[in-house]
């Protein structure tokens, strides 16, 4: 690695799953020299992250305001000022539109939009110019996957909110880009091979194949060290998968449907 950020401080929500995308972000920042601090709701993994990368572990709900205030007051106290924030939760919610109720639309919207709302404006008031908000949205923000409904409408207001982060926080030369990533490798592509579905998705991508979970690492520490003047953007990361469709509901397994909450008779 190049050490480009070395110096640094960063901080990253969400970051449990061994070889998921806030992990290996973790991974990478702290080989370009960031000293990093990582928080998921199950502190006893992201210790294990924080001993391998020599950062600091905490414990954070991301839906819960107040942890994710303690969160990032904390990492502040310990390593200064902030210099790069990043927000890789991300809770999968499955159902139709009628299968929804409103527990399942609070407890999306709770994880995948309230949490990085609260995390970006708790952890800019510990940045100064220069600083880097990196949020992780998805290609079903925009890409209809049947069975994502809260899911993918909680991502699509988090399209919304890194434009207004962006043009609120570029006064202070703070600058907020979300990644909208496609098809991923890692945790979540083991669960959609057992579901035969995986392949299935993959014949939309037109570079045929998923993204790495390092690449996510590297467009975030290529915003962080020298995208000076890119913020506002959600940046497709899929492989083109945005340039096609999404998979269609008659094309999926039945596995895929129960996966994804729904029956073969729902289609």
């Amino acid at each position: 690695m190049s050490g480009r950020l070395q110096g640094r401080n960063a901080i990253i929500l969400g970051a449990s799953q061994p070889g998921g995308s806030g992990w290996t972000v973790a991974r990478i920042l702290a080989e370009e020299g960031a000293r990093v601090a990582v928080a998921a709701r199950r502190l006893d993994k992201v210790q294990a992250l924080a001993e391998e990368i020599g950062g600091l572990a905490f414990r954070c709900d991301a839906g819960e305001e107040a942890q994710v205030v303690a969160f990032v007051d904390g990492a502040a106290a310990q390593m200064g000022r902030l210099d790069i924030a990043v927000a890789a939760v991300g809770l999968g919610a499955q159902g139709s539109i009628d299968e929804t109720g409103q527990a399942a639309l609070d407890e999306a919207f709770r994880v995948n939009f309230f949490g990085p709302f609260h995390f970006t404006r708790f952890a800019a008031r510990h940045m100064t110019e220069g600083g880097s908000i990196t949020l992780f949205s998805s290609i079903t923000s925009t890409d209809v996957l049947p069975g994502s409904v809260a899911y993918s409408c909680a991502k699509g207001a988090l399209n919304s909110f890194t434009r207004y982060a962006a043009v609120e926080y570029a006064p202070r030369g703070i600058r907020v880009n979300a990644l909208k990533a496609g098809v991923l490798e890692g945790p979540q592509a083991r669960r959609w091979r057992r579901a035969d579905m995986f392949d299935r998705l993959l014949k939309e991508v037109p570079l045929g194949a998923p993204v790495e979970t390092e690449e996510l690492g590297r467009m975030v520490v290529w915003l962080a060290a020298d995208a000076r003047s890119i913020t506002g953007e959600t940046i497709h990361v899929d492989g083109g998968g945005h340039l096609r469709r999404q998979i269609f509901p008659d094309e999926m397994s039945e596995a895929g449907l129960q996966s994804m909450g729904r029956r073969r008779t729902d289609v």
